[in-house]
């Protein structure tokens, strides 16, 4: 007898040996119990994910000699004859190599006749999709109202291919495509009735690489126990599939985060001599820090205590979360660039060397926390003081309760300054540290400082233009008066204004209060300077600066002249 392929071997017959699709079963067996059958059945998904199989499991049950059930009996002639493929009244069709009209027509010809043997005549046509739009059309007058011995039976990789006229004539059941857990599993059990010795990790990888398709990981799993003489082992698996074990990517992702250069070089030369497919390995490395950043994220998600897990845990403690997201995407562009490489290895190699040319690089010194704006100065060392600039001991200015209470105080971040060694006999002369303040900010308003006091405030969306469209007025008793355009008095609602008070009061130190005129005069606004009236002038200058440039440019000239042209102002834009 001729070796039976364990893809058919192990069809399932019942509904119970059906491995996942449990919200197509659920549907099924619930009709076929109440007796409630629709006469057209559409499954649609991938490849391998069991339509076919269903169909089948469905004619069987419709047909077996005990009844209409889900649970056929098996042992009658009809559930034998559908099993073995030669029932005479379950007609599958292949519409991939009968597209035509005419074979619809002939097909539907014999759909008036009774069944032969069984209850009902089933008609299963496989990748429906493929027929014509006349085949569709001859199909559509008997498929809304056929017969009640007739049953249809379609299946389909691409439903979106099939006429909505022939979709809603139809129960419609979109089969998913199965987890990785589910298809080892059921290896994993097919093995154990084989008696054949396997490696759960070999089994894990088969299931990878059948991508959700239970038929392929059937026919990788033969060509695995080809491939091992009987034994299916991790080693073996990886080597036949051209993929990477677990415990290699692992090494590349401490190598990374050591920032081992030699390290990560020495697995490119490895997988290079293995044979491995780079692609693939560049997608399990993705698919790996796919894991890493779900575990930093919500560490309680995945649940498990085999050492993979928890070496995984170990590692996701070891690297931020950025940096995470920036190895997945550059390896991500990696796999895009690979075909265009000199060579695969080169590709491989020169995405590992950006994962680890663009990690941020580890400080080695533990830098002081001091502004950049005030110096430390050295006890021994003479301070070289700049004579424009004036020194002055900052004033600490005591914040009001209400302040406080309202906006938390930043600590203000101080400089350790190291004291000079000195001896009871010879004491050396302490020097008084010298702060530099930056003499642009003295910590009150005026009308001088007004403009460079807004634009270095952090406001933004409408605190933002309120503080630019505000002029100054005055400022005395911690009150701020300013006023704003009439048409700009919407911006100053009490929200708004909140805001640009807080951040006023934090630049000056105390609670400020601010006050708006009412009733504020045209020209008064217009007198005063605004941060938004300041910057329209200078826009205006540099534009006109940039027209004058043009229009006294040489080069210019000379061209209007040949050509006979003219400069059109609205299209000249300053450099800057």
């Amino acid at each position: 007898m001729s070796y039976l392929v364990l893809a058919r071997k192990w069809r399932p017959k019942m509904f119970s040996e059906v491995v996942g699709q449990q919200h197509v079963l659920r549907a099924l067996i619930n009709g076929l119990d109440q007796d409630r059958l629709h006469h057209a059945f559409l499954f649609a998904g991938t490849r391998g994910v069991g339509k076919t199989t269903l169909a089948r499991i469905l004619a069987k049950s419709l047909n077996c000699e005990q009844g209409v059930s889900s649970t056929p009996c098996g042992e009658c002639q009809s559930c034998q004859e559908v099993d073995a493929g030669r029932f005479v009244d379950l007609i599958e069709v292949d519409a991939a190599s009968r597209t035509k009209v005419d074979d619809t027509r002939e097909l539907l010809d014999n759909v008036q006749y009774a069944p032969s043997r069984g209850r009902y005549k089933v008609y299963l046509i496989d990748e429906v999709h493929m027929l014509s739009t006349s085949s569709f059309n001859a199909l559509l007058k008997t498929l809304e109202e056929p017969p009640p011995h007739v049953k249809f039976l379609f299946a389909t990789t691409d439903p979106q291919k099939l006429p909505v006229t022939i979709l809603s004539r139809c129960l419609q059941f979109n089969l998913r495509r199965l987890e990785v857990d589910q298809i080892s599993g059921h290896l994993a059990h097919i093995l154990h009735q084989e008696t054949i010795t396997f490696e759960s990790d070999a089994l894990t990888a088969l299931a990878r690489s059948a991508d959700g398709s239970m038929r392929d990981a059937l026919s990788l799993l033969d060509q695995a126990i080809s491939f091992g003489a009987g034994d299916v082992t991790d080693e073996q698996v990886h080597q036949m599939l051209g993929s990477i074990n677990q415990h290699q990517l692992f090494d590349i992702v401490t190598a990374l985060i050591n920032q081992d250069g030699k390290a990560l070089l020495i697995q490119a030369q490895e997988l290079s001599a293995q044979g491995r497919d780079f692609t693939s390995v560049l997608n399990a490395l993705l698919a790996l820090l796919q894991r890493l950043a779900t575990m930093q994220l919500v560490p309680d998600l995945e649940q498990s205590a085999d050492d993979e897990h928890a070496l995984l845990k170990s590692i996701s403690t070891q690297i931020s979360p950025e940096t995470v997201q920036l190895l997945y995407q550059i390896a991500l562009h990696g796999k895009r660039d690979l075909p265009l490489a000199a060579d695969p290895k080169s590709g491989f190699e020169m995405t590992l060397l950006r994962m680890l040319s663009f990690q941020p690089k580890k400080s080695e010194t533990t830098s002081v926390n001091t502004p950049a704006n005030i110096p430390v100065q050295k006890p021994n060392a003479s301070p070289a003081v700049n004579p424009s600039i004036v020194i002055t001991k900052p004033e600490v200015v005591a914040p009001a309760a209400s302040y406080t209470q309202a906006v938390p105080e930043r600590p203000t971040p101080t400089a350790q300054i190291a004291e000079p060694a000195s001896s009871p006999t010879n004491p050396v002369p302490m020097t008084e540290p010298t702060i530099v303040v930056n003499p642009a900010t003295d910590k009150t308003l005026n009308k001088s400082n007004w403009l460079s006091v807004i634009g270095s405030l952090k406001l933004a969306a409408f605190a933002r233009q309120l503080a630019d469209n505000s002029a100054f007025i005055m400022f005395e008793d911690n009150k701020c008066t300013l006023a704003i355009a009439p048409e700009l008095a919407h911006l100053s609602s009490e929200k708004t204004q909140d805001r640009l008070a807080t951040a006023l009061s934090k630049y000056v130190g105390q609670t400020i209060k601010l006050v708006f005129q009412q009733e504020a005069q045209q020209d008064s606004v217009i007198a005063t300077p605004t941060l938004a009236a300041e910057r329209a002038h200078q826009t205006q200058v540099s534009q006109q600066n940039a027209v004058d440039a043009i229009h006294n440019d040489p080069a210019v000239d000379e061209l209007k002249q040949a050509f006979n042209g003219r400069v059109i102002e609205s299209t000249i834009k300053p450099l800057d």
